[in-house]
């Protein structure tokens, strides 16, 4: 019992901060959306980011899936 309310609190708490904070920093630019040469001063923009410096979280993903498939299937009715 004691596990089922423990599991369902972090699940609430997940879909809550996915709710508060839906992104998160991209990994491979840190947040910055640029990248910065080591030796000279070229910046050059992330492009898995669109250098926007954010990403979705897997929250969000799996929100955004969820509601594509239920529109998809609402409009073939």
């Amino acid at each position: 019992m004691f596990l089922i309310i423990a599991l369902l609190v972090v699940t609430l708490g997940y879909v809550a901060s996915c709710v508060v904070w839906p992104f998160k920093a991209c990994r491979t630019c840190k947040g910055e959306g640029k990248f910065r040469s080591p030796f000279i001063r070229a910046v050059r923009l992330c492009g898995v980011c669109g250098s926007t410096g954010l990403r979705p979280r897997a929250g969000l993903k799996v929100w955004n899936a969820y509601r594509r498939l239920h529109h998809k299937n609402r409009r073939n009715r």
